[in-house]
């Protein structure tokens, strides 16, 4: 399988067609995305612990619009991936989740934004 994409990356390469090859390009860079963070929800999620320190699950649920299900679910498969850490505490008898992002997470978001910015400047010279 490898080497079918090698053989692929180096055949477009040499392609004498720049325009076809950079569309080529674009379409391969897009199914190189990172999966666990390109999916809406995920993506809201660490998006929106990359601008804040630290955010109880109510907090979160309500900046990603999520339900407690599809929120705890999405937040589940970050932390196990570990680019988001979960604190689980009390409050009084109130139980407390909170959640943060991790530094492989941001390094995840990072590497994302940037293999997004270059799609969308391959697409604008296209």
């Amino acid at each position: 399988m490898a080497a079918k994409l090698e053989a692929y990356r180096a055949e477009r390469e040499e392609s004498p067609k720049r325009g076809a090859s950079r569309a080529r390009t674009a379409e391969t860079s897009a199914s190189d995305l990172d999966r666990l963070i390109h999916e809406r929800t995920r993506l809201a999620i660490v998006s929106a612990l990359a601008v804040n320190t630290c955010l109880a699950f109510n907090e979160l649920k309500q900046l990603v619009r999520a339900t407690d299900g599809n929120l705890s679910v999405h937040a589940r498969k970050l932390e196990d991936a570990g680019y988001v850490t979960c604190t689980k505490s009390f409050a009084g008898r109130l139980p407390k989740t909170e959640y943060r992002l991790s530094a492989a997470g941001r390094r995840a978001l990072e590497k994302y934004l940037n293999h997004m910015e270059a799609l969308i400047q391959a697409t604008r010279e296209g």
